[in-house]
């Protein structure tokens, strides 16, 4: 059960990044301020169901490799823990930073240097879960491990 719900947190939390990254672009883009106003405080309410997801696949994650060992594994605990420190110590001040300037209607250079960090960020997390997830899949035997 365990590698059940830890696939279902990852794949919902990475889901979750995804539409936060997009609806960000879109608005952005194609929207106006009020727009993205109403984006950035949707991703700020959208915290409190990321963070239980992305805590949920961390703690299953650590529970599951308590019993095994190999670089894959080795591997995916590195991302994690950059994955972790980019979200806590980067995407949640940038989100509540965004938010609050958006609700402030200041859409200045400092608003518009931190989002594009969020966006970098953002890609990087998805990128960085994305070869989690892949190895993960490696680890569940779904797929033949590369010789590294």
């Amino acid at each position: 059960m365990k590698p059940i719900a830890h696939a279902i947190a990852g794949a919902t939390a990475m889901l979750i990044i995804a539409g936060f990254w997009t609806s960000t672009l879109v608005s952005e883009l194609f929207l106006g301020h009020a727009a993205v106003a109403a984006v950035k405080h949707a991703i700020v309410d959208g915290l409190f169901l990321l963070v239980p997801f992305m805590a949920a696949a961390g703690g299953s994650g650590f529970a599951l490799g308590k019993t095994r060992k190999g670089w894959l594994l080795d591997r995916k605990k590195k991302r994690m823990a950059i994955i972790g420190a980019n979200g806590l110590l980067v995407m949640i001040p940038a989100a509540i930073f965004l938010n609050g300037n958006a609700a402030a209607g200041e859409f200045d250079a400092a608003f518009y240097a931190v989002q594009i960090v969020e966006l970098i960020v953002g890609v990087v997390q998805l990128i960085l879960m994305g070869m989690n997830f892949h190895d993960g899949i490696k680890l569940a035997g779904r797929l033949r491990p590369r010789a590294n």
